[in-house]
């Protein structure tokens, strides 16, 4: 009588192996999660030591940024879409401030409209760059 052998999985192939992503997909993906970190930091600080204007509850616009952290993190396409619709509510709070306030609250708005645009410019090559290197299959398995 013999034993049973053990059962052994196939080897998966080489084609099923997740592929690494490009490294324009790697540099946006980072250049995006530190434009993301950077504008929450911004919004934080203004909202909370450099320029409060109230209780502090303005600080809480920062949760759908935050929100989006992990998205980034993951790769999430769906993600870098959101966020790259959401942000011009922030480009649009940035100009207000920056034509309406004046001294150091002035200067904190500049750098939200000019981190706001880095942001989107950043996640539209994220975008266009991770479709483009696989070659349009990504936007079957986001409808999924």
């Amino acid at each position: 009588m013999s034993l049973p052998s053990p059962v052994v999985p196939a080897p998966t192939p080489v084609a099923d192996a997740p592929r690494p992503a490009p490294p324009p997909v790697q540099r946006a993906r980072g250049l995006g999660l530190l434009l993301l970190m950077l504008l929450i930091a911004l919004c934080l600080a203004w909202e909370l030591w450099l320029a409060p204007t109230g209780s502090g509850t303005l600080a809480l616009k920062v949760l759908p940024l935050v929100l989006c952290v992990l998205g980034l993190w993951r790769h999430r396409m769906y993600t870098y879409r959101w966020l790259s619709l959401l942000v011009w509510l922030y480009f649009i709070e940035g100009v207000v401030r920056a034509t309406t306030e004046r001294g150091l609250s002035m200067a904190l708005a500049v750098a939200e409209v000019a981190l706001c645009l880095a942001l989107f410019v950043v996640s539209a090559l994220y975008i266009r760059s991770r479709l483009a290197s696989v070659g349009g299959s990504d936007r079957k398995a986001e409808q999924t």
